[in-house]
């Protein structure tokens, strides 16, 4: 009965981590039109996304609090993401160009542009 009792158990929790994962990485982890849509549709934030895209522009970097450095991707379905990558915590991209393709994992906030990726750096509280 024990040995079932911690069966069940380990199930339970692997269940829960699969659904929190599903939840964190809509469509197996890639960004996908529906799921950038409900996004920018629904104003939303705060919403784990990953993917990648080509670098359509490299912007200067931000220097006003903490520091980013900034660019535009343009995702396969021809949406335009904005990537705010901190610095500070991170490391920088070296050698960014307009043409690269980069991977990335943040959370997603809504704007009149298409949105912006931040957080794309492990979080410095362990969280």
């Amino acid at each position: 009965m024990r040995k079932f009792l911690l069966l069940v158990a380990l199930v339970v929790a692997a269940y829960a981590g699969l659904t929190q994962y599903r939840q964190l990485s809509p469509a197996g982890g890639h960004v996908t039109d529906a799921a950038l849509a409900r996004a920018i549709e629904s104003r939303a934030s705060g919403v784990q996304l990953q993917g990648q895209g080509t670098v359509i522009k490299v912007l200067p970097d931000d220097n006003n609090g903490s520091r980013h450095q900034r660019f535009i991707l343009e995702l396969p379905s021809g949406q335009s993401l904005l990537i705010a990558h901190n610095i500070d915590l991170a490391p920088r991209i070296p050698s960014l160009r307009k043409g690269d393709t980069v991977a990335f994992h943040g959370e997603y906030e809504w704007n009149s542009k298409g949105g912006v990726i931040h957080w794309t750096h492990h979080d410095p509280g362990g969280r």
